[in-house]
């Protein structure tokens, strides 16, 4: 094996004055929490560390994708061999620019979000390719709950698991739920501007929340603590 094959790809860190330790919390601090970008240049500096607010978004932009990607690699890897049980799919309004686009969003039995898809239709061909996606991602699945929207059987029946679709009145709680995390997160942002912006956040924001989650009003604290200990080691480990 020659010597560049053996060669490690170079550092995403690379040419930043940052440490990975604060690009890290920065991206934790704005994805995770309902902050601005002047809050979270607030908080760094009650730390001592002073960074701009466009330094802020700027670090965001290059490593939350990347480290959305990794977090979303490692649960892939974990769930290979697992069959899903249930999914539920939902799709939620939002505003871009005074026009309606929707967030599709598709969630397991857990409540961690799987797959989220930015349409600006939502008809058979946007239900068909967002449900491409989640199944090309993680797998065949033994039941899909979804709402009364025509769009999910006719994109289910092109894929023919028709028989695998369930539809309630109360059923898709879950992913309702679901998707309050992600308001609160849009009102503090006052909105999107663009289509990509929208979808690039999306995924960021679900990858990040699924990683911190935990439930916590089914565990004792000391169970609690140890998960959280875990996640945050973990974070702090991505892109090393």
């Amino acid at each position: 094996m020659s010597r560049k094959s053996r060669a490690k790809p170079p550092s995403p860190f690379k040419r930043f004055n940052s440490s990975p330790e604060v690009i890290r919390l920065v991206v934790m601090m704005y994805v995770r929490f309902p902050l601005s970008l002047r809050n979270v240049e607030d908080l760094l500096f009650e730390r001592g560390i002073d960074i701009g607010y466009v330094s802020v978004l700027f670090r965001v932009n290059r490593f939350g994708p990347l480290f959305a990607a990794d977090i979303k690699r490692q649960r892939i890897n974990r769930m290979r061999g697992f069959r899903q049980w249930r999914w539920h799919l939902d799709e939620v309004f939002v505003k871009i620019n005074g026009e309606t686009h929707y967030l599709w969003r598709a969630v397991d039995q857990e409540g961690e979000v799987l797959e989220s898809y930015v349409t600006k239709k939502r008809d058979k061909k946007a239900a068909l390719k967002f449900m491409k996606r989640a199944l090309k991602n993680y797998g065949p699945v033994e039941a899909i709950t979804t709402d009364c929207l025509p769009s999910y059987k006719a994109a289910m029946s092109e894929l023919g698991n028709q028989d695998r679709q369930e539809i309630g009145r109360w059923t898709n709680n879950r992913v309702e739920n679901s998707h309050l995390p992600f308001r609160r997160r849009e009102r503090v942002m006052q909105r999107f501007r663009r289509m990509r912006s929208l979808q690039k956040f999306a995924s960021v924001h679900a990858n990040v929340y699924n990683h911190f989650s935990s439930d916590r009003h089914l565990t004792d604290r000391q169970t609690y603590k140890t998960t959280r200990s875990a996640a945050l080691a973990e974070w702090q480990s991505l892109m090393a």
